[in-house]
């Protein structure tokens, strides 16, 4: 039996060929697995769980399905959906992972996380980010009406999206991880073997951590194509799984 791991399906009305092949894979490919891991931006946005869009319906029931047929499910926040809630976990079967959290797979102890604390280079961002984190913010924005929710979150992925320009004309790596941070966070959790998601660069680094070899595993994202990490008491393969374009 295997343990799947995905990130980054950015789930969104606007893009139906990314939910047809996320549900396609709930079907076919996730339930021979023990237990799927979703780590972080399941969804494009998540504006709370009484969002009532049909789409959003659709994959909260697919979930149900995958669990009611004896699938452990795991959901880590994101930097898009971290206001998924109890409700979301009543209504799907899933359980809500803390981040950072050491997972004990095959043998191995391995450190998982969304992977956007990793990039402390985008100061800005890691401002926001202990914002939008902050419970009484969230509290506050969950009073809203959900269409109020919704035009303040088109307005935050506006400003993303600009700011995500501006930050690739100048430097691309500021997106991505700080190595300093991944070391910390792996010698904190006394690891050799991280596995994130977030940056959009699917690979599997391979480095010295304090004279000992380590690992680093990216999950991919899903807008081309699917990006699965398959680990089974054999090993781990991060699977790119290509899609049918009809």
């Amino acid at each position: 039996m295997a343990t799947l791991f995905v990130s980054d399906v950015h789930l969104d009305a606007g893009h139906p060929q990314i939910t047809g092949q996320f549900l396609e894979f709930l079907e076919r490919d996730a339930p021979p697995a023990d237990a799927l891991y979703i780590l972080g931006d399941l969804f494009e946005v998540w504006i709370g769980d009484d969002d009532p869009q049909p789409d959003k319906r659709r994959i909260v029931m697919a979930l149900r399905a995958l669990t009611d047929r004896g699938v452990a499910c795991y959901v880590m926040h994101g930097n898009r959906d971290f206001l998924l809630g109890a409700r979301f976990c009543n209504e799907s079967g899933c359980r809500l992972l803390e981040d950072p959290l050491v997972l004990h797979l095959y043998g191995k102890r391995v450190l998982v996380m969304h992977g956007d604390a990793l990039c402390t280079d985008d100061h800005s961002y890691q401002r926001l980010r202990s914002m939008v984190r902050d419970p009484g913010w969230q509290k506050a924005f969950l009073a809203l009406s959900t269409d109020q929710r919704r035009l303040l979150a088109d307005e935050a992925r506006a400003g993303s999206k600009a700011h995500l320009q501006q930050a690739s004309m100048t430097s691309a790596d500021i997106m991505d991880v700080n190595e300093r941070t991944v070391a910390d966070a792996m010698r904190g959790a006394n690891v050799q073997l991280l596995l994130h998601g977030h940056t959009h660069r699917p690979n599997v680094h391979r480095f010295d951590l304090d004279g000992a070899p380590a690992q680093r595993i990216v999950l991919g994202d899903w807008h081309e194509r699917g990006s699965v990490l398959h680990w089974d008491e054999n090993g781990f393969e991060l699977r790119s799984l290509p899609r049918d374009h009809h």
